[in-house]
């Protein structure tokens, strides 16, 4: 991807609070995010029958690579106006509804699957969320949580109101889950050989305006790709971000 911004025209503001598509120097974190959305569309089964909802779901592309990838229907729900306006506009055929992930306005077990990827580290009533995914999830539906990973990750997102470990990570889910997948994302071969070379390209990005990174810095992120990033069990605590994949126990 030598030009994120000329594949994804119609681009979100940066905030800090969510990743987007389309916007150059944020594209490490956006190929991060699309890796785990990709991962799911390739290891999951989305049946034509499937309702999916992605709580949390920000810019939109995720929900869209859901719907891509053959589900009947998918809700997008958030609760920023703005960006909902946005999900709307660019991807008009994924369902939108704003409201607080915490107390949805949905029936219960509404939803063959729920996705919520790097949203429930910004939710101050953590355990509150896990529940309401239970109660919307019908009966054998799955729940893909992902988060990133505290003893990795940089600290000061003052976005992020609790960052968990794998091991809290996994208590959160265990009064309503049975944890079916406990995966962490990693970087893939390229990202690795980078950093052997010239360290951290995460401490590199977060160590200057990205108006001051030298051509080499810049060339890896505008480059990076949902493929430089692996994800597979083991090693969670060396992980970048963590997935859990579970089922209503």
């Amino acid at each position: 991807m030598d030009d994120p911004e000329a594949e994804f025209p119609q681009v979100m503001t940066l905030t800090g609070e969510r990743t987007a598509p389309g916007i150059w120097h944020e594209n490490y974190w956006f190929a991060r995010h699309d890796a785990a959305y990709r991962w799911i569309t390739a290891q999951l089964p989305i049946e034509r029958t499937s309702r999916i909802l992605d709580a949390g779901c920000g810019e939109g592309y995720g929900a869209e690579l859901l719907r891509l990838a053959g589900a009947s229907s998918v809700t997008g729900l958030d609760y920023e106006d703005t960006t909902l306006r946005h999900v709307r506009r660019v991807y008009p055929q994924v369902n939108v509804v704003r409201g607080n992930l915490v107390q949805t306005p949905f029936a219960d077990r509404a939803f063959a699957t729920v996705t919520s990827l790097q949203t429930i580290e910004h939710l101050w009533e953590q355990p509150r969320f896990v529940a309401e995914c239970a109660r919307i999830l019908a009966p054998g539906g799955t729940l893909v949580l992902s988060t990133p990973n505290r003893l990795t990750f940089p600290s000061g997102n003052w976005y992020h109101t609790r960052e968990l470990t794998a091991a809290e990570f996994a208590e959160l889910l265990a009064p309503h889950f049975v944890i079916t997948q406990a995966l962490g994302l990693h970087h893939g071969a390229r990202l690795t050989a980078w950093e052997k070379q010239y360290g951290s390209c995460v401490d590199a990005q977060l160590s200057a305006e990205h108006d001051q990174w030298d051509d080499n810095l810049a060339g890896l992120v505008r480059s990076t790709t949902y493929a430089d990033f692996e994800i597979r069990p083991g090693s969670l605590d060396e992980s970048l971000d963590l997935i859990l994949v579970a089922t209503a126990g």
